[in-house]
């Protein structure tokens, strides 16, 4: 492990081509801006629940929640709480096996924080991962890159579970014949995404030069522009990237076990939507349930945090076209499902933020 460790060490880049920190004001600045889309994301995020809401029938959608059974509402909350820890050890493997050295307990608070940051920031994971490769840069010995190397590996991985899940399910729904023609254009949509995801990863790893040349197109007009760059950084950085992902690669035994959390911690994440169907006393099969996770998260793409008011509006839509259940029970499912997800992690997850953030 020691040695390990030194390796790592080595490999960091040399801080003369390490930019400097942001001046104070600049930071203030970027964080006034980025509080400023938040609020912005949130007030439109809103609107649209709301707009679902008063198309549906507000009263109908309080009356069926008021209903809710406590018990399973809170078994859906630990659900959520279940596979946001089975992912911070799908993190804690690949770290190891990166020879990035953080013990389990310390990396809870910052997965954790980590998902507070993908969850408040519009496109779903854009905000965390750059974040938190920060954090654990600051917290271990790890240089940016390896820390990024690392959370990167470790969230392809998590996406693992989405594509197969996602594959049973369509599977499920084309030999059941309740693919409705409205729904199609989605069920392609996931397919598309389930192949394309994995041949872009497949391209990433073999065409290093391709991506190299890429972001070094992107990156030097802004090289050209600024001395706290240079375009042998930039391509240091890269490298380093790369270098890490080849060591945790080597390693496929630690891999194997990082995906099998990987799947522990997919069952958990959409189980809440199960159990808020038995809160509210509604008829939902669970092969169903594989099946409208995946294919609801893809409205996470709308521009609001977490895709807040787009996936509930796709579950409303897929569980009307694919069950009978009415309209209004099925909003009022969509907002105890999200309440126990989307908002339960957000409340766990805002006190580690704050913690992490502090701390590093």
């Amino acid at each position: 492990m020691s040695e390990e460790s030194s390796a790592s060490a080595d490999s960091a880049p040399d801080t003369e081509t390490s930019p400097d920190p942001a001046p104070e004001g600049e930071s203030a600045a970027f964080d006034r801006r980025s509080l400023a889309k938040g609020l912005v994301g949130f007030t439109i995020a809103g609107l649209l629940l709301y707009l679902l809401g008063s198309v549906v029938g507000w009263e109908e959608i309080i009356t069926t929640l008021a209903d809710a059974d406590p018990l399973w509402v809170a078994i859906a909350c630990l659900s959520t709480l279940a596979y946001l820890l089975a992912w911070t050890k799908t993190w804690e493997v690949v770290l190891t096996a990166g020879a990035i050295s953080v013990s389990y307990p310390r990396l809870v608070p910052t997965f954790f924080a980590a998902t507070f940051a993908n969850y408040t920031t519009p496109f779903g994971q854009a905000g965390g991962e750059p974040f938190i490769a920060y954090v654990l840069a600051t917290d271990t010995e790890a240089s940016y890159e390896q820390a990024l190397a690392s959370v990167s590996t470790a969230d392809l991985l998590n996406l693992l579970p989405f594509f197969s899940f996602a594959a049973l399910g369509l599977a499920a729904l084309v030999l059941t014949g309740e693919i409705p023609p409205g729904t199609q254009p989605l069920v392609i949509g996931l397919a598309g995404i389930a192949v394309g995801v994995p041949l872009i990863v497949l391209v990433g790893w073999y065409r290093r030069d391709l991506i190299e040349g890429a972001i070094m197109g992107v990156t030097g007009p802004v090289v050209r522009r600024t001395d706290r760059f240079s375009p042998e950084g930039v391509r240091e950085r890269v490298d380093g990237f790369y270098d890490q992902l080849g060591r945790i690669a080597s390693d496929p035994r630690e891999l194997l076990v990082a995906v099998t959390f990987s799947f522990v911690g997919w069952v958990f994440f959409a189980l809440p939507l199960y159990f808020a169907a038995l809160a509210l006393s509604l008829p939902l099969d669970p092969l169903l349930v594989v099946f409208l996770v995946p294919a609801s998260s893809l409205a996470g793409i709308t521009p609001t945090p977490g895709g807040l008011g787009g996936v509930e509006a796709a579950l409303v839509a897929l569980v009307v076209a694919l069950t009978p259940i009415a309209a209004g029970p099925t909003a009022a499912l969509a907002i105890a499902y999200r309440a126990t997800s989307y908002w339960f992690a957000l409340a766990v997850g805002g006190p580690m933020a704050l913690y992490v953030t502090a701390r590093a």
